[in-house]
C-alpha cells in the first residue's frame, strides 16, 4: 500500500487533564501517515485521484484548535475517525499526537501518542 506522510503539523490547542492547560492552551504536533492507492494520481497527475493534503491539514487544524480533550489519546482518536469518515479512499492511517511541553516537573522532549486505525 502507498503512503502519504504529513509530518509535524503544528497547532495551538486547549487539551489536557489540568484545567490550566485547557484554559491557557499549548502547542501540539500531529503526524499522519495515510495508506491509500496513489498509482492513478501518479500516472494521471490528477489531484482528484488522491487526497488533497492541504484539506487534510485544515481538517486536523479545526479538530485540534476548535475542540478540547483531556487526553491526547482522545484527540488522536477523533482525528483518525474524522479522516477516515471524510476521505473514503484512505484505507488505513497512523496518527501521532505530540505534546512537546507537558506540565510536569521533569525534563523530556515531550510525549507522543501514536495509533493505527483501518477500515478492516
Amino acid at each position: 500500500m502507498d503512503r502519504m506522510v504529513l509530518k509535524r503539523m503544528e497547532y495551538y490547542g486547549y487539551h489536557g487533564v489540568f484545567e490550566e492547560e485547557r484554559k491557557l492552551g499549548q502547542r501540539f504536533y500531529v503526524d499522519l501517515v495515510l495508506e491509500l492507492d496513489l498509482q492513478e494520481a501518479g500516472k494521471r497527475d490528477d489531484l482528484s485521484k488522491t487526497v488533497n493534503y492541504a484539506e487534510v491539514h485544515d481538517l486536523v487544524k479545526n479538530i485540534v484548535e476548535q475542540k478540547s480533550f483531556k487526553l491526547i489519546e482522545a484527540l488522536a482518536e477523533h482525528i483518525a475517525s474524522s479522516v477516515l469518515d471524510t476521505y473514503t479512499m484512505v484505507d488505513a492511517l497512523t496518527v501521532g499526537v505530540t505534546k512537546p511541553h507537558p506540565p510536569f516537573d521533569i525534563h523530556f522532549e515531550g510525549v507522543t501518542v501514536e495509533l493505527h486505525r483501518s477500515r478492516k
